[in-house]
């Protein structure tokens, strides 16, 4: 191991991943919005973003394995870095699952749950940039958990009415591996927040 000064630049590569995940959720949403036509084009440009991710997780692993004095607790930082890195899968897997079924016409809870996260993306930034300036972080924390909450309820609802209403077996379940994947990255998101004030109370 190289013994290092304290390194500053993970802040830097958690804002990169957030703001990932934030083009990321804007391909999707913008997609969903279009209709599945759209889906494929997106499908592939999302792996392109998550390809990315997928350095700037290596490139955070590595110096987390270089540095002797990291701004947060090495743990904190691995669990931050994975936890973000898992949103931008789902939201891969969400695109890839979408386009692959097909679901035409894109059913309104994905709609909904693309719309939370679209919210929730903007919150992981602001969480982030308060993180880099030492400034308040709680805020962001309870609104991610906030969205969080709602996206539960938007699949919740939607299971719900789908086993109520959709006759067809196979359609039933591509939609709602489709719903479990989207609110699987809002769940990620909450995971985000959690360590996050984990982080706070460590250092307050």
């Amino acid at each position: 191991m190289r013994f290092l000064p304290r390194e500053e630049k993970f802040y830097a590569d958690f804002l990169k991943q957030a703001h990932l995940i934030q083009e990321a959720v804007g391909v999707l949403d913008a997609a969903a919005q279009k209709g599945n036509s759209h889906m494929v084009s997106a499908a592939t440009q999302l792996r392109e973003i998550e390809s990315r991710g997928d350095e700037i997780i290596h490139d955070i692993f590595t110096r987390l394995n270089q540095t002797f004095l990291t701004p947060l607790d090495p743990e904190d930082i691995h669990r931050l870095a994975s936890h973000l890195d898992n949103v931008l899968d789902c939201l891969e897997e969400s695109a890839y699952r979408i386009s692959a079924y097909p679901l035409e016409p894109i059913p309104a809870p994905v709609t909904r749950l693309t719309a939370i996260l679209v919210s929730l993306s903007k919150e992981l930034i602001l969480a982030f940039e308060a993180l880099s300036h030492d400034k308040q972080i709680l805020q962001h924390c309870i609104e991610i958990n906030r969205l969080e909450n709602d996206a539960d309820v938007v699949y919740r609802v939607a299971v719900a009415e789908l086993f109520q209403t959709e006759t067809n077996a196979i359609e039933l379940i591509k939609r709602k591996e489709v719903y479990e994947v989207l609110e699987k990255a809002t769940d990620f998101c909450e995971d985000v927040a959690d360590v996050l004030q984990e982080v706070v109370v460590k250092n307050s």
